[in-house]
């Protein structure tokens, strides 16, 4: 077997990070009248690049198969439209954005970002591969390619005439298998003195929280700053600010323009990141492989809480399914015989059933009917969003499981 390669710099991948076993899509919902159909499991495992410090896992299927259709629509989190809709603001203002400049967003998924631009005017351009959530953003009046974004869509866009003043990418960095290609492609569609703003989840927050449910085959790459700058810079794109935030258990934005570009000047931010990166071992491989037996410790640690509370005849019940969901209760063992349902409000999903532990996805009001004495929160990362739509069940004495970094009971 030829051995793994780093997606960006090509080395060879020999450090593990976190095994999580076998693992189904994590997207990959089953409908009801297909319940006693199989499903295909593939290895999941992080590893970390000895040269470059990116952390990736193999990809075992194609972009098509992952997002072709899609099953998360940004625009039903209250907190994530709050977060977008600040965004637009500070955009507008800080890059000065009318109706003369072009915002483009690659992964625009619903229209939940464009449609504030929209709002003020701007001239805007949505790229979203899943044509099932394209189609809700056009019925919003947002314009969308579906398409995978590469060189070859930014060429054909920059055929077009379509070069971005503010170029766009939240939570899809992740998301692409072919780096490289990705990259480059941000720098070919980026006006001469455009800015591009990118958010992803941080590294950093990841080991540190110990957020290993965020592991999954969607996710093909995990970041840290130094990495991302370097491969910025390697496309000729310098990254000049950058924010850290709560979003996703904690995020970064980074704004890059153009290396030969001096419109902007870099700010201290980006020199104190990467301190605090440094003196969190980020260049060091003994960081990442230390992950793993917190990972573990976390897993024995839930399934003894919940064994206690099952041996107590007491009833748990799941609430939301999100990807990183799927990944905790695959990787913890966590089936029927703990949890009686879950619950979400993304009409795509409910009905269906979680992939690999088949627990039903019922609508929201199944929690009244129940009165459940327990509901795990499995999108923990919208846990205040959530325990305000549901502080009701405090009602019948009910309370709230946290897993992630290890699980407690509000």
């Amino acid at each position: 077997m030829k051995p793994a390669l780093c997606r960006f710099c090509r080395s060879e991948l020999t450090d593990s990070v976190a095994d999580l076993g076998m693992s189904p899509l994590a997207n990959a919902f089953i409908p009801a009248e297909h319940s006693q159909s199989s499903e295909r499991f593939y290895p999941l495992q992080a590893f970390v690049c000895r040269e470059c410090f990116l952390v990736q896992v193999k990809d075992f299927e194609s972009p098509d198969q992952i997002f072709g259709e899609y099953s998360y629509f940004s625009s039903y989190s209250q907190t994530w439209l709050d977060h977008a809709k600040c965004y637009a603001e500070m955009a507008v203002e800080r890059f000065k954005l009318g109706p003369s400049k072009l915002i483009i967003e690659i992964a625009s998924n619903d229209g939940y970002l464009l449609q504030f631009f929209k709002e003020r005017g701007v001239r805007i351009q949505g790229v979203e591969p899943a044509a099932n959530v394209a189609k809700i953003a056009e019925a919003k009046g947002i314009p969308t390619l579906v398409k995978f974004f590469g060189t070859a869509m930014a060429h054909r866009l920059v055929k077009q005439g379509s070069m971005a003043d503010l170029l766009i990418g939240n939570n899809v960095l992740a998301h692409v298998p072919d780096l490289n290609d990705f990259v480059e492609g941000l720098r070919i569609v980026l006006a001469n003195d455009g800015v591009l703003t990118m958010e992803f989840p941080h590294l950093l927050q990841t080991l540190a929280c110990n957020q290993f449910d965020t592991i999954y085959h969607e996710h093909f790459s995990y970041f840290s700053f130094g990495t991302v700058e370097r491969i910025f810079q390697h496309h000729g794109l310098a990254i000049f600010d950058v924010e850290e935030l709560p979003t996703h258990g904690g995020s970064l934005r980074i704004f890059a323009h153009h290396a030969d570009d001096r419109t902007y000047s870099s700010t201290p931010r980006v020199r104190q990141l990467k301190d605090k990166e440094k003196g969190a071992g980020m260049d060091q491989v003994a960081t990442y492989v230390r992950f793993e037996e917190r990972m573990k410790e976390s897993k024995r640690k839930l399934l003894e809480f919940l064994i206690g509370v099952k041996r107590a005849r007491k009833t748990i019940v799941g609430y939301g399914a999100p990807a990183k969901g799927n990944t905790l209760l695959n990787y913890c063992g966590v089936r029927k015989g703990f949890i009686d349902y879950t619950v979400d409000i993304t009409p795509a999903k409910i009905g269906c059933l979680l992939p690999g532990t088949r627990i039903p996805i019922e609508h929201p009001d199944k929690i009244r009917e129940t009165k459940p004495d327990y509901v795990l929160i499995l999108p923990w990362n919208f846990q205040d969003e959530i325990l305000g739509k549901t502080a009701f069940i405090r009602q019948w004495g009910g309370k709230f499981i946290i897993p992630i970094p290890e699980v407690r009971v509000i």
